[in-house]
């Protein structure tokens, strides 16, 4: 994955999250994540899996091709 696409992907999450209010750490509990891995995902230092894209995507009801653009 370039790291265009883990940018554009970092901050829609980012801005999602934000939208609802929600902290780094409510998301990660909320997703099932590791308590860190929504902060590191936002940072763009790990890459995200297509399974955890789409679960992102289930929870902020959207079409996961939305955290592409």
């Amino acid at each position: 994955m370039s790291q265009d696409v883990r940018e554009k992907i970092s901050a829609n999450i980012k801005k999602l999250r934000e939208g609802q209010g929600l902290k780094r750490e409510e998301l990660s509990l909320i997703l099932g994540f590791d308590n860190s891995y929504i902060s590191k995902l936002e940072k763009c230092k790990v890459n995200i899996t297509i399974d955890k894209i789409a679960q992102i995507a289930d929870y902020f009801k959207i079409p996961a091709s939305k955290l592409l653009s």
